[in-house]
């Protein structure tokens, strides 16, 4: 395919399951909002639709277009992929995680020569990407894909010793974090935004922000909480937990924490569009998942100077560094989730301590103006501008 009308910058066609509030997706709205203009235009086509997240792109000149893909096998969905990219005609195609790596074919039929996939995160049936099957796709698929973009260490080693992608095809570019929209605030102002008498002054709230999913562990976050207050219930007089998303899992965990008791020390509101408000409100940051890439909800947390207690997958040891910004914990223990969110509790000077680091080491190595660069080269190369 040909470049856009003379005098227009080439159109990136970006290629995702659905555009919708997630860590994948809050990059790809970042992407967006901070590439200059006059380098890139910009579609993103959703291979089944999008909500009403896709507020958060800034720009007017971006198209959205949706397949409404059937649950289950959908072939139809691929003609009508191929119809829409013969009628945009993108310079560059760009596919993210499995759920669209097929679609690598379907672009170079439609006659896209420039093709590029992203590898953001594992998912709940495949981990770390070893299931034979997965493993197979990718291997199948390697010869169509231009130029990769891994999030994190462990996904770029996993993509050169694993699917054997030579070197010079590899990239790894670490999400950006916006420092400003995401910072330290008062946090007796701040935490005018929790409902009304929920949080006294002496309260620690311990904070996450994910979608309310398997591989995300919201379980464990709640059993840890609950493990907490076994051991000391006095601590029910200062812990409160809020935790931001919606999933399938929210209202088993709101049912979790009344069988328990302590209903009136958790807040769950599903999603929220004031992420930075919210984070200003929290003192500990909890991201338990089975699986990761590269976290933006870490790269928020530090921004906003909280220390991050994590899971050691994933790309989260790339960004949480132990007795400096946060702590790594195995996934999957709630009890030793539950021994690090005491170590804080009983030491909040150290937590203090801890998010000022993580928000200076954020400043310094996350920002967006790096991640959108990185991109840029990349597209670059392929388009040798």
């Amino acid at each position: 395919m040909t470049d856009g009308p003379r005098g227009t910058p080439p159109l990136v066609a970006h290629i995702i399951h659905r555009l919708d509030v997630g860590g994948m997706e809050n990059g790809l709205v970042n992407l967006i909002n901070h590439m200059p203009a006059d380098r890139y235009r910009h579609a993103i086509v959703c291979m089944t639709d999008y909500t009403d997240f896709s507020r958060r792109i800034r720009r007017d000149d971006v198209t959205l277009h949706a397949l409404h893909k059937q649950e289950g096998k959908d072939l139809k969905v691929h003609g009508r992929l191929w119809r829409l990219l013969r009628r945009l005609r993108p310079d560059i195609v760009h596919t993210r995680n499995m759920a669209t790596l097929e679609t690598q074919a379907i672009a170079a039929l439609a006659g896209v020569r420039r093709r590029v996939h992203g590898e953001h995160g594992w998912d709940i049936g495949d981990l770390d990407g070893s299931r034979a099957k997965t493993r197979h796709l990718r291997r199948v698929f390697r010869p169509l894909v231009g130029q990769y973009i891994a999030l994190s260490r462990h996904q770029l080693d996993y993509l050169s010793r694993q699917i054997s992608v030579a070197p010079a095809r590899l990239n790894h570019i670490c999400n950006g974090v916006d420092v400003v929209r995401f910072s330290p605030r008062d946090k007796a102002q701040a935490r005018s935004i929790l409902p009304e008498g929920f949080a006294p002054p002496e309260a620690v709230v311990i904070g996450a922000v994910m979608r309310m999913q398997a591989v995300k562990a919201p379980d464990i976050l709640v059993e840890a909480v609950l493990a907490l207050l076994r051991r000391d219930e006095g601590l029910k007089r200062r812990l409160r937990l809020v935790m931001i998303g919606d999933g399938p899992l929210r209202e088993g965990l709101q049912a979790r924490l009344r069988e328990a008791g302590v209903a009136d020390l958790a807040w769950l509101p599903g999603n929220r569009d004031d992420i930075p408000d919210l984070m200003a409100a929290m003192d500990l940051c909890v991201v338990p998942s089975l699986a990761e890439g590269i976290c933006n909800t870490v790269l928020e947390a530090m921004a906003t100077g909280l220390p991050v207690i994590g899971t050691e997958v994933g790309g989260n040891p790339d960004l949480i560094e132990p007795g400096r910004t946060g702590t790594l914990i195995p996934a999957g223990d709630p009890e030793a989730l539950a021994d690090a969110l005491g170590g804080y509790l009983d030491d909040m000077a150290l937590a203090r301590t801890h998010g000022g680091t993580a928000r200076e080491r954020a400043r310094q190595c996350y920002s967006l103006e790096a991640m959108v660069q990185g991109y840029l080269n990349v597209y670059d190369r392929l388009s040798k501008r």
